[in-house]
């Protein structure tokens, strides 16, 4: 099931759709409005009861079981460089577009626990990071 949202009332109306649903997880896709509610989706999910899996690290990190995407602290890196390359005066039409090459993969043991799930070491061991 697929649940779109892009304000609060769709929003509002996309988790009364997913409760009634009773969907097993919820998959956060990548979305600037997303980010914007970041609180209200993970505490839905929190509520509900549902496994969720994030795109960005901050998610876990505010309360989300799983997170993983690109990171962005690299991103910024990438940028950094890319405006040092412009202001020592290459053209940006010139410069390669890049994608993420680094991926952060959070889980969060607090939500888990909460959720009453056992996360397998092979997946804990894969993490990036582990928050307990």
């Amino acid at each position: 099931m697929v649940a779109r949202a892009s304000s609060d009332s769709e929003l509002e109306a996309a988790f009364s759709t997913l409760s009634g649903a009773r969907v097993g997880a919820l998959l956060v896709a990548s979305d600037p409005y997303f980010d914007t509610r970041r609180s209200r989706i993970i505490a839905f999910a929190a509520q509900n009861r549902l496994p969720a899996i994030y795109q960005f690290r901050e998610y876990a990190l505010e309360g989300g079981l799983i997170s993983y995407g690109p990171s962005i602290t690299d991103a910024y890196r990438q940028v950094g460089i890319y405006v040092a390359r412009i202001l020592k005066g290459e053209k940006p039409g010139d410069l390669p577009i890049l994608q993420p090459t680094k991926f952060d993969f959070v889980i969060n043991l607090k939500t888990a626990k909460a959720l009453g799930i056992n996360v397998p070491h092979g997946l804990l061991n894969a993490a990036d990071e582990v928050i307990e």
